[in-house]
This record gives C-alpha cells, sequence and structure tokens, in this order.
C-alpha cells in the first residue's frame, strides 16, 4: 500500500478538486441517520486537507455544499450549517499551524448569519498564510456562477467599461467565483457516481477526472495517494499531440 513518500514531489497537481460523496449512504449502511456520514465526513476532510499540505497541493478546493443542497430536509441543512460552524472553530489553530489559508466560492449571502461570521472570522485569522489555499465550495453552484459572470460583464458593456470584442477568457475569469484561483488539475469524486454535479465547470476544462467507489468516510491516504498516481500516469496533452509535447 502505497505512502505519499511513494509519490513523486515534481508531479504534483496544483490544484486539487474534490467531490466529497457518500456520507449519507455510509451512514445508512451502518444503520444510523445521514447526520453521522457527515460528522465523520469531517474527520476525513481534516486529513486530507494535511495529507494536501504536506503533499505541496497548492490549491485545494472542496464541493462542501451546493446550491441544490438547500433543498434537501430542514433538519439535515440546519445540521449540516452547524458542523460546519462547529469545524471552522476547531481548525484554526490546525490551519494556521500548517500555514493553510481558508478561502470560500459560492453564493455566501445565503448562509445563515452565524455561519457566514464564523467563515469570515477563520478566513480573517488564516489570511496571512502563505501555504496551500483551502477553498470551500459553499452554497455553490456552477451554473450559478456563470450566470451570476455574464449578468456582472452584460452590465459593464451596457456601460461601456467593456468592449463586446474585448471580452476572452482572461475577462471571464476575473468575473467568476474562483477569480484568484488556477484551473483545476485533478478533480476526484468518491462513492461511485460519475457526475460533475454542476462543479466548476469552467475551472476542470483541462483537469484529469477520477473516480473512486470509496464512500467519503471511508477515503484514507492510500486512496489519495491512488488518485495522484494515477493523475502521475496520464498524459495531459491540453488539446495537442504527444509528438508535440515530445
Amino acid at each position: 500500500m502505497d505512502t505519499i513518500e511513494d509519490l513523486n514531489k515534481e508531479n504534483i497537481p496544483d490544484h486539487l478538486a474534490i467531490i466529497m460523496d457518500g456520507n449519507g449512504r455510509w451512514a445508512k449502511q451502518k444503520g444510523k441517520l445521514r447526520i453521522f456520514g457527515h460528522e465523520n465526513g469531517v474527520k476525513t476532510v481534516r486529513k486530507v486537507v494535511e495529507n494536501c499540505a504536506k503533499l505541496g497541493v497548492g490549491y485545494l478546493t472542496l464541493y462542501t455544499f451546493s446550491t441544490e443542497n438547500w433543498n434537501r430536509p430542514k433538519l439535515e441543512v440546519d445540521t449540516l450549517m452547524r458542523i460546519l460552524v462547529s469545524s471552522l472553530k476547531k481548525e484554526v489553530k490546525t490551519l494556521n499551524k500548517n500555514n493553510i489559508k481558508l478561502n470560500a466560492i459560492g453564493n455566501l449571502s445565503l448562509l445563515p448569519a452565524k455561519a457566514g461570521e464564523e467563515l469570515k472570522n477563520v478566513m480573517s485569522k488564516t489570511s496571512a498564510n502563505t501555504g496551500m489555499t483551502l477553498t470551500l465550495a459553499l452554497s455553490y453552484g456552477s451554473r450559478d456562477e456563470i450566470r451570476t459572470a455574464v449578468q456582472e460583464i452584460s452590465i459593464k458593456v451596457k456601460n461601456n467599461i467593456i468592449s463586446p470584442e474585448n471580452i476572452d477568457e482572461i475577462i471571464i475569469n476575473n468575473h467568476l467565483y474562483t477569480q484568484n484561483l488556477p484551473d483545476v488539475d485533478l478533480l476526484i469524486r468518491t462513492s461511485g457516481e460519475h457526475r460533475i454535479s454542476n462543479f466548476l465547470l469552467w475551472q476542470i476544462a483541462y483537469a484529469e477526472l477520477y473516480f473512486t467507489d470509496v464512500l467519503w468516510p471511508d477515503f484514507k491516504e492510500h486512496h489519495l495517494v491512488d488518485a495522484i498516481k494515477n493523475y502521475q500516469n496520464r498524459e495531459r496533452r491540453f488539446g495537442k499531440t504527444s509528438e508535440q509535447l515530445n
């Protein structure tokens, strides 16, 4: 079983994104309520974050709560927000110890006041850190992100701030929630589902995709290693031929 020490440190994804799926099913398999799975999923987050920091991953983005998740039963949503606030409070010391900066993307105005305040508090307390940037995608949906960007650009065009013929990828990037993040290199999804689920649709245009049947609470260091080793064995051509790369 390989460990992070067995990976090629010269070929670590700069931006790793993860769809953390399977908490509810994991709990159901054990005869527990879904929230039991979410609580154990937090433990996996902590380990994955620390391992990514050790590996030298520059940016780690976690799909924490989607715009569609607001449609879940109120009790589950309320509990998820409670877990979010509790986790943020507990992780400040760990984030600072590992030189990790906390970031958040999404329609954050929809978060409950307490969750939003705690999020801003932790982001402020870790803002000076220069190591890995940990981004939580909260109340996030890629279509909503793109729609908002189009609206903002349209207003600027209407007010003669931007000329239509000058709209390029840079301008679009600058109006996305992820404007300060690079494109995704590797996207991991747990639980056996082979969907993107409205996550970073623009940013994963040339990302390598890795799907595993492992449910998120069971996702261990060696599973992360397997995903990155798979990434390291791929040829990233970005539209070019193998001959051109050589």
